[in-house]
């Protein structure tokens, strides 16, 4: 049976010099760290403060040096795990409340609900979404692009079980003339997602609110090269052939 990842809490004693001379005298006191276990086999350390909340640089380690320096707190770790547990709840509960807010169009209460969702995690894809949308329906053009520029970073943004939030999200930036945060937003989902016509289908509408045919009905024929029977991607083609029959 293979070996669990590392994912705990750990400590080690650190012994620290007072004084000088006949006055000096050791003390010791434990430090505890959060050792995470990354798919290479590297193991990354980072220090624990206040209500085990990590803080500082991460270090990378090997796990023999983690299993020489360092002691496994295995009641810390129930600890931290349960912890998080009870913040996960926190913020799916947010993330509902603000769903059920946005769905009435109260974006000010939305918002608020999933800015608590952010503050527990900062990356919590649906908050993240939720909050990009309630920008971009009042208008808030600069809120609605700092948001964008979060979402770009995070892979799990453009992960199949999001796929619906992203598709949404991308349309609402299009639809309020964010074209080239749209174009932009696309592509990097077409960087994990090389395979889904739709993401070209909606380059395609992008490139041509932006003023350029030529390269829309390239993205259109991307699309029918994956799906030959994307319909309204025929249509669009068809559309730019009569309105631009020279390919400019």
């Amino acid at each position: 049976m293979p070996r669990r990842p590392i994912d705990a809490v750990f400590s080690q004693k650190l012994v620290s010099v007072i004084g000088t001379g006949t006055t000096a005298r050791k003390t010791e006191a434990l430090a505890y760290f959060h050792a995470r276990e990354r798919e290479d086999g590297v193991i990354e350390v980072q220090a624990l403060g206040a209500g085990n909340a990590p803080f500082g640089k991460v270090r990378e380690i090997s796990l023999d040096e983690l299993l020489e320096n360092y002691t496994l707190e295995p009641q810390l770790s129930l600890e931290r795990a349960q912890e998080q547990k009870a913040r996960d709840q926190d913020v799916r509960k947010a993330v509902a409340r603000g769903d059920k807010f946005f769905k009435q169009g109260k974006t000010f209460s939305a918002e608020f609900e999933y800015g608590k969702a952010l503050d527990l995690d900062e990356d919590n894809v649906r908050a993240n979404f939720g909050i990009g949308q309630c920008y971009i329906v009042r208008g808030d053009a600069d809120k609605a692009r700092e948001v964008f520029q979060r979402l770009v970073r995070l892979d799990a943004a453009f992960a199949d079980e999001h796929k619906h939030l992203f598709n949404e999200f991308g349309i609402s930036l299009r639809k309020s003339g964010m074209h080239p945060e749209a174009l932009a937003y696309y592509t990097r989902a077409l960087e994990l997602s090389p395979a889904d016509e739709n993401l070209h289908y909606n380059m395609a509408r992008a490139s041509f609110d932006m003023g350029d045919p030529g390269q829309a009905r390239q993205h259109l024929q991307n699309c029918l090269s994956l799906n030959t029977g994307h319909g309204e991607c025929r249509q669009f083609l068809d559309f730019l052939r009569r309105k631009h029959p020279d390919g400019a």
